[in-house]
Order: structure tokens, then sequence, then C-alpha cells
């Protein structure tokens, strides 16, 4: 295709900041359209339309075309509307598309789950089941026909097997190509065999060559089975789901099978908001010329959490959602070991009980050196970006992780195990050449960990100048949404070159 052409691009979504989320999905999805709109291409956005989300508020419009739209989910017969808005950001604007159905969508605050019995919605095949025909329902009746359908985690899994197996042939539809994304593996829309028969899935598919995983109908396999091409969220997760099978979670074998057909692109970040020059949510702004303000930040953060200020020992941050999956194992298991360590450890999150019970406890045993809030607090979660410095992840996997990105641009150095995104954007301190940006270790347990915390922490005590330079050389980063639009660009133009 000419290199010069503008693409028009559908970006299905089940979230989307800041009119909805549960996650980075959420980000992601109000970040790479707006860039790829912002360099010119068409892009429109399809998300459900929540009960949280404020129609006055977003200027949310009903679209006369798309009114009252009748489909079958099985052989029930469901009525939706698809209204209208924009995304708006101080460069650019992006068409939106609520899907609006009370039933499945409009009564419901939670996006996935009921938040009282913390279970996943039982209909949430049926809820998803809908937002695929409401796809193709908006490309026909608008008859805005657009070059790429970009589909999103296992809530939009079945977005390319409705393509491949009912549109692809009619005339007006057949130069599409479908792109699907996976976030995380950890949660694929896995349901029973039965729910196969709400959609409109041919007889033939329901098979474990195609949409059953283990004798169940599985959203997320039918997208990495149908999608002309798969990406993931950086190129190691793109690795490791073909070859770990843990990381996979129980897909490497589909996995591989279209290896050649998987692409990581790592996510950006919003150099705007995440940006220590910029940053309002911070005492004193700083960058890489006057690094040195840095240490107000870190003055205010000790203060913040009742500890002792001292330049000479090093505030070890984290943020992170209390899980394993993030290494809270690895934590817990060697956190007397930490605590013997002339160092002094903020956390930031939330999670599962057991964790929040061993933080509440620390607390008390070790009120001079651990401090944290369990919960979420967006000016905390700044504050200990800019005054740590050093940012804790220790993650089991990652399929990119955006928090190490953080810290590089703060100069607060990452202390990362080598997995998913973490491995390619942290970079080890190599003291010989003085290449490198932060501290990783590759086995997955406390004596790896240990060991990493201990090398970063001689460093930061004994060689100030080695010091400065590896929070500078994370600083040179550049993790602007910018680069990763560009590659999602070269992605979309060489389907369209099949």
């Amino acid at each position: 295709m000419p290199p010069s052409k503008k693409l028009k691009i559908l970006f299905v979504t089940s979230e989307v900041a800041p009119f909805i989320k549960a996650g980075g999905l959420a980000d992601v999805s109000a970040a790479l359209p707006q860039m790829l709109q912002e360099l010119g291409h068409q892009v429109r956005i399809i998300v459900p339309k929540y009960g949280a989300i404020d129609e006055k508020a977003n200027k949310i419009h009903e679209v006369v075309r798309l009114k009252d739209l009748k489909t079958k989910i099985g052989s029930k017969d469901v009525t939706f509307s698809l209204r209208s808005s924009f995304l708006v950001s101080s460069k650019t604007r992006v068409q939106i598309y609520f899907l609006d159905n009370y039933e499945y969508f409009g009564s419901r605050h939670s996006l996935y789950s009921d938040p009282i019995y913390n279970e996943d919605f039982k209909d949430n095949d049926e809820r998803f089941i809908l937002l695929t025909h409401a796809v193709f329902e908006l490309i026909e009746k608008l008859g805005w026909i657009p070059d790429i359908i970009h589909s999103n985690d296992w809530q939009c899994g079945l977005v390319p097997a409705y393509f491949k197996l009912f549109y692809k042939d009619i005339p007006e539809f057949k130069d599409i190509k479908t792109l699907h994304t996976i976030h995380n593996l950890a949660f694929q829309g896995v349901f029973p065999k039965a729910s196969v028969a709400k959609t409109k899935l041919p007889k033939e598919v329901e098979t474990e060559k195609h949409i059953l995983q283990r004798g169940k109908f599985n959203f997320m396999k039918t997208g990495i089975m149908f999608a002309n091409k798969i990406s993931t969220v950086s190129p190691g997760y793109a690795s490791e789901v073909c070859s770990d099978k843990e990381i996979s979670g129980g897909l490497s074998e589909y996995l591989c099978h279209r290896k050649e057909d998987i692409i990581g692109i790592i996510n950006g970040i919003d150099d705007e908001v995440w940006n220590p020059r910029k940053d309002d949510f911070i005492p004193e702004k700083y960058g890489i010329r006057n690094i040195d303000h840095k240490q107000l930040n870190k003055k205010a953060l000790a203060e913040k959490f009742g500890l002792n200020y001292d330049p000479e020992i090093p505030i070890i941050g984290m943020i992170s959602r209390l899980h394993d999956s993030k290494g809270f194992d690895l934590l817990t298991k060697s956190f007397k070991d930490l605590m013997d360590l002339n160092i002094q450890l903020i956390l930031l999150g939330t999670g599962e009980r057991e964790y929040h019970r061993f933080f509440e406890d620390a607390l008390f045993d070790y009120s001079e050196k651990f401090a944290c809030y369990l919960g979420f607090d967006n000016d905390i979660a700044h504050l200990i970006e800019a005054g740590s410095d050093m940012f804790l992840m220790p993650s089991k996997s990652e399929a990119c992780g955006l928090n190490q990105m953080y810290s590089l641009m703060y100069g607060t150095v990452p202390i990362v195990r080598e997995t998913g995104g973490l491995a390619d954007t942290v970079e080890k301190y190599n003291e010989k050449t003085g290449n490198g940006n932060g501290f990783t270790f590759k086995q997955y347990d406390t004596k790896s960990l240990l060991k990493e915390i201990n090398r970063a922490i001689k460093i930061f005590s004994t060689k100030k100048e080695d010091w400065v330079k590896i929070m500078k050389n994370g600083m040179k980063s550049d993790f602007s949404w910018l680069n990763s639009a560009k590659n999602y660009i070269e992605l979309y133009k060489s389907l369209l070159d099949k």
C-alpha cells in the first residue's frame, strides 16, 4: 500500500479512560487512538456504556441511524443503541461510540464482576457477544468501512472470528484486516461449552482446534485463532507466551502455532502526566539538569509517611496490586531480611487479604523503616515516583508494566525481575561500561531478589557518581506513545500489504 495512505481504524475495547477504567487497558484504549489520530489517521472507538458513565457530563448523544437496533443472542431478542461522543485531548478528538443496553451494561456500575460478591457476572458471555454484534452493526449502519478492526483482550475476542466467518466475503468488507491485542493472558473469558449456542458461530468451529479449550468456550483463544495478526504489549511478553506454559495460561500450543503472526509492541506512557518537569502532584519539579531537586521530593515523601529523612538511606518505593503475580510471595518471604538492610520501604497498593494483613502487621514491627498505604491514591503515587531512590517490581510475570517506565522518567532507579516488558525496558547496570538504567534479576527466588537489592544499595552508598549516571541513563529514555503508535501503524500497513 502507498506509504502515505491514511488509515481508518476501528478500535474495539471494553474500557476507555477517562470514561471507565478497571486497569491499564483503559489507558491504552485512550492514548493509542489519540496518538494515531494525531498522526493523521482516522480512528473510531466502540466501548460499552456502563452505568458508571455519566451521559450528561460526557456529552453522549443519540445517533438516529444507530438507535434501537435489534439482534439475537441465542434465542433471546436484544435491543441496543450506539450513542456518540468524543475522546478529547489538547491536540485532537476521537469519535467514540457507546454500546447502550440497560440490561447488560447500563444497570451495572462495575465492569466485569459483582463488587459485593466479588464474582464475575454470570452473563459476561452474553454481554460481550452483544459487543461483537454491535461492532458489525456500527460498520453496516454507518457505511464507514475501516481498514483495520483492532480488538483487545478476551472481551473482544469474538470480533476476529465473526469477521472471518460471516463478513470477509461481503464485497465492501473484503479488504478489512483484523488485529487482536493480548494485554493479559491471566484473564481469558472462559465459559461453558453451552455458551457457543448463544453466538452465531457455525458448529464446525466448536472444537479444540478453534474456540474450545479443555472443553470450554474460550473468548481469548477465539481471538488468537481467527485474527489476521496478534500483538502483545511488549516484545518480551510476545516471546514468553509461546515459551512459558504458566505465563500463556495454557494457550502456549496455540500461540506457538501462530508464532509468526505475533508481534510485541511496548506500551507508551503519557509524558504529559508522568513527567517530573511538569508534574503538579509533586512538591518540587525537576529534570535531568537539576536532578538534585529530587531530594526535596524525597524529604516530602519521608515526612508524609512519618519516616526519618536521611539522604544517605535509600527509599525503595513500590506501587502495585498485592498479588503473587506481582512478586509479593517473594517480598513477604524475604521481608525480614529486607528490614535488616539500611533502607526505608514505602508501599502503595491494594489486593489480596493475606497481604493486607501481612503489611498491617509489618507496620507495627518495623515502623521506623516501613510505611504503607493500603489503597490507591494518585497524589501519593506521583510522590512515591518522585521521592523514592529506587523502585521495586519483582513480578513473576509482567505483560508490559508502566511503573518501571514512570520510574525511569523520574530518575528513580528500578529493581525488577527480567520478565515481559520489564526486561524490555530496564537494562541491567554494568559497572565496567557504565551502560544500563537499573537493576535486574532472572531467577524467581528470594536469594536473587536480595542479591540485586544489595548490589543497588552498595552502589547508591559508595559510588555516588555511578548512581547519578544510572539515574540520568533512565531519564534519557523515550517511552512516549509516539513511538508505540508508529510501530502499530507499521503493523497495520504490513497487514494491508498482504
